[in-house]
């Protein structure tokens, strides 16, 4: 019998090292972008990577300012939330090509919520054929990619994109 070892995810499973209060206040207030997992930043949001991503590429956007729901926020707000997850779009897109995106937001702890109290958005980026029988059978999710290298392409991309809408070219 082959075996897909996954040592990192019993850390996602028994919560192991996970401080204490909300992730997303924590990685607000952090300037280390690379251990932290950010990607860009918005005076009053920022995205970053999904530390337990479902597939390759699985973003969050989150608002600075510990805020519940959308209609907490401020207009200023909604709009570097949107105006990121239009960035992660364009940085999928160039980087994995994704035939599909799924966006989410569980709103509260009974919706799902692992931090019900900070607003955030899920892009899980799609592929024709991205599921089979590991989740269902063997509880577990094959990931080709380490984080590490996730983050480095997409921030390379997302900087690339900078540079071309610096130069006038259209978004």
């Amino acid at each position: 019998m082959a075996r897909l070892w996954a040592p990192w995810r019993m850390t996602y499973v028994g919560g192991a090292g996970t401080p204490p209060g909300c992730l997303f206040c924590r990685t607000a207030r952090t300037r280390a972008d690379r251990p932290a997992l950010v990607l860009a930043r918005r005076p009053r949001a920022f995205l970053m990577l999904n530390r337990f991503p479902y597939n390759p590429g699985h973003l969050m956007v989150a608002v600075r300012r510990h805020a519940a729901r959308f209609d907490q926020l401020t207009a200023d707000e909604r709009t570097d939330v949107i105006d990121l997850t239009a960035l992660a779009e364009r940085a999928l897109a160039a980087e994995y090509r994704p035939h599909g995106i799924n966006y989410g937001a569980n709103v509260g702890r009974v919706a799902g919520a692992g931090f019900p109290g900070h607003l955030h958005l899920h892009l899980v980026p799609r592929w024709d054929g991205d599921t089979n029988f590991m989740p269902v059978v063997g509880e577990t999710k094959v990931l080709p990619e380490s984080l590490t290298r996730t983050w480095s392409r997409l921030r390379r991309a997302i900087q690339g994109l900078a540079r071309s809408t610096d130069r006038g070219a259209s978004r």
